[in-house]
């Protein structure tokens, strides 16, 4: 058994080796040069969910769930003191095949209404990796609930706006995508200054939060920055077979009348009210506090992610599914060298095993 379980590593290591070698030809499928992509939920944008009554395709666009939180520091803060940010936030959970550190993450997201207040610009993300806790078993403060939803912080950073990326630099851009959807669609890229050690089946939860260096409606209407969601119609064939339920399609046990697949991984994204603490603002990408509760699961949206229900019929609509995230997860592609090396030493290991 072991000397199975060794050789399919070594074709497993040998496969991501190729792949990597592929990708890397590929400018799109690479933030930056040597970066594997290792886990991917495509944003909802013009898809296509069945035909229309006179026949034409019937468009989507997605929407966004608000993931925002305001300074609630004295303003300005003192100088070098803490910093506090309360608000909203929104995290999806993952699992891969790798092991292997995250170290770039693609997002996409808009502005509600489409509304930049000058006064309360995003010019930075929280981004934080959460463990999993499991349908009905207790949180870190004991509360159980018939859903999953992230548990402890494993990592959090911040990333700061810029206009170019560098590996490691802890900064992310911010390019926009679309124009009206209804609102504008946005794709952010990030550098992580702390890579995050991923291990390969493990389920973790993403949480992506915008902070806004202003109180809350201090300068009314203010920036909520919203997270843009799945398009559900897209296998992510990078999800880990391993997990249950894992990646799956939704249409036959919701409602098999719904006109395309809905491609689901493990379980509902989450809401929460979420606390963020920065000790020391002086320190680029520290680590912060990250304090949540008050979780609620997440459904798509009747008219806006797929078509509603229609009444005198067995259609329930695309509400009654739960929602993913759009994001994309990268990893650092080992250098040919390196994956011989690898190789080699995996299959040597198995063949004195056996």
């Amino acid at each position: 058994m072991y000397f199975q379980r060794s050789l399919y590593s070594c074709g497993f290591l040998l496969t991501l080796c190729t792949v990597a070698a592929l990708l890397n030809t590929v400018a799109q499928a690479d933030p930056l040069p040597g970066q594997l992509l290792k886990f991917q939920q495509n944003p909802m944008i013009g898809t296509q969910v069945g035909v229309r009554a006179d026949g034409t395709p019937d468009i989507y666009n997605g929407h966004d769930e608000l993931s925002t939180a305001w300074l609630n520091s004295p303003v300005p803060p003192n100088p070098g003191g803490p910093l506090l940010y309360r608000g909203v936030s929104m995290a999806d959970d993952f699992a891969d095949n790798f092991n292997s550190p995250v170290v770039h993450i693609s997002w996409w997201g808009s502005y509600l209404n489409n509304f930049q207040n000058p006064n309360q610009p995003v010019k930075k993300f929280l981004i934080a990796f959460e463990d999993d806790v499991p349908a009905g078993q207790p949180g870190p403060n004991g509360t159980v609930l018939p859903y999953s939803r992230p548990g402890n912080v494993l990592s959090s950073q911040i990333v700061d706006l810029a206009a170019a990326l560098s590996p490691g630099s802890g900064t992310y851009t911010e390019k926009q995508v679309t124009f009206g959807l209804p609102e504008d669609t946005y794709k952010y890229n990030a550098e992580l200054a702390k890579p995050f050690p991923e291990k390969q089946d493990a389920i973790y939860w993403l949480k992506i939060v915008a902070l806004i260096d202003a109180p809350n409606l201090a300068t009314a209407p203010n920036t909520q920055w919203g997270w843009h969601n799945r398009d559900y119609t897209v296998q992510n064939l990078l999800a880990s077979p391993n997990v249950a339920p894992g990646e799956q399609d939704m249409q036959p046990i919701v409602d098999p009348n719904y006109p395309t697949k809905v491609w689901h991984f493990q379980d509902d994204a989450v809401e929460s009210n979420v606390q963020i603490e920065i000790n020391d603002p002086t320190m680029p990408n520290m680590p912060t506090l990250v304090l949540q509760n008050n979780f609620i699961d997440t459904h798509y949206a009747d008219g806006l992610d797929g078509p509603g229900p229609i009444a005198g019929t067995n259609f329930g609509g695309i509400g009654r599914f739960s929602k993913d995230l759009a994001f994309e997860l990268y990893t650092v592609v080992p250098e040919p060298s390196t994956c011989l090396l690898m190789l080699v030493s995996l299959c040597g290991l198995a063949t004195r095993r056996r």
